[in-house]
């Protein structure tokens, strides 16, 4: 394992630097170096090597995209197309059986996985995937029933989702209110993101048996929130608010309170910019460039994978602030709270990062008290 100059970072002090001049290549996103200043969110947590911190749960995964826990047990999607099961006596990988080819361009495949309560008698879980017809690209919202050799697509929940060579969203979550919420990229057309008859650069919000709930914000759409680039990553609070990760252009990368109905901005503002009513975010990365993915809610704390970053972050809400929490595995897909502390997975074997021998990984950072409480 690569424990070489980790950093694990427990005491908080806020460092604010000027901007730099911008990124030249934003496309894609996710492949964008950082820079080494940062804008509006700067802020390193001190550490030393704590090796007693971290264990390794799971090795040599295959370009892993989300993870979720039920009933003891972890689950890791991985975007060729299978998923990969992690218990106290080992790991199993099971290939997944789709109804459509999977596409194969960048940032697509199979990408959010989620559980409902009943999975252990039902075997159907929810998931969210790129595909190809016709030499066109969508993505669709479906249902997975695990049998004993592999999953199996058995219902289509919604499709037709605009995919396009990059920028494809992925992440799909349950709400506290048991609806399901999934973000869409903007599929490489930045005017998707404003149209209101387009599925593109949205959070949706979906009933699970693929209606749309009567008291979404538009009448007769899954449209949740719109004006959104290419967000990867959801989390609520303790009181229901929903925040969400999203991919800038030219860095800005953006932490966002999510509220039904809004219009966050792209393509017509990011950053700190304002037009009309449109939202802006609550941090971003300024100059610097993210790229972040995943997010977890931990104690009042909001924890985010960042790619471009190779580290994972904290987003403190009540002060807006922006923390490093750990770097030295490389680019962080996804990352999922437990009681005690992160899981996370690695992102290092998707053609973008530099793998170590046991890459991609799944790993467990145990979190001391103080910190597991830190925003309250």
């Amino acid at each position: 394992m690569r424990f070489t100059g980790i950093a694990i970072m427990f005491m908080c002090f806020i460092i604010f630097v000027a901007c730099t001049k911008e990124e030249k290549t934003p496309e894609p996103s996710e492949s964008e170096p950082a820079e080494e200043t940062s804008g509006e969110a700067g802020e390193n947590e001190n550490a030393g090597n704590e090796m007693e911190n971290i264990e390794q749960v799971a090795t040599n995964l295959e370009a892993p995209w989300a993870i979720e826990k039920h009933d003891g047990n972890l689950y890791v999607s991985e975007r060729p197309g299978a998923i990969v099961t992690i218990t106290k006596s080992g790991q199993t990988r099971k290939h997944v059986e789709f109804e459509r080819d999977l596409s194969q361009q960048p940032e697509a495949g199979l990408l959010g996985i989620v559980f409902p309560k009943d999975f252990s008698s039902r075997k159907i879980a929810y998931a969210y995937y790129s595909y190809e017809q016709d030499g066109t690209y969508y993505q669709r919202v479906i249902e997975l029933e695990e049998r004993e050799e592999a999953w199996h697509e058995v219902s289509t929940i919604l499709d037709r989702i605009p995919g396009g060579q990059v920028h494809q969203g992925g992440r799909i979550k349950k709400g506290p209110d048991e609806k399901l919420y999934v973000t869409t990229g903007d599929a490489s057309v930045p005017e998707n993101a404003q149209d209101l008859e387009n599925l593109a650069g949205k959070i949706l919000r979906i009933n699970t048996d693929g209606s749309v709930p009567e008291d979404n914000p538009f009448q007769d759409s899954y449209i949740y929130s719109y004006g959104h680039r290419n967000p990867q990553g959801m989390a609520w609070d303790e009181a229901g608010s929903l925040y969400a990760t999203e991919h800038g252009s030219n860095a800005h990368d953006e932490i966002n309170l999510i509220k039904p109905g809004e219009n966050y901005g792209w393509p017509l503002i990011q950053g700190d910019e304002t037009e009309g009513e449109m939202v802006t975010p609550l941090a971003h990365s300024g100059e610097e460039t993210w790229a972040p993915s995943g997010m977890t809610n931990l104690h009042g704390s909001f924890f985010f994978a960042t790619l471009s970053g190779q580290s994972l972050k904290r987003f403190n809400p009540k002060n807006e602030t922006i923390s490093t929490v750990l770097s030295d595995f490389g680019r962080i897909r996804d990352v999922y709270a437990d009681d005690g502390g992160l899981y996370f997975i690695t992102n290092n074997t998707d053609g973008r990062g530099s793998p170590s021998e046991e890459d991609d990984q799944l790993i467990f950072l145990k979190l001391p008290t103080n910190q597991l409480h830190e925003s309250q």
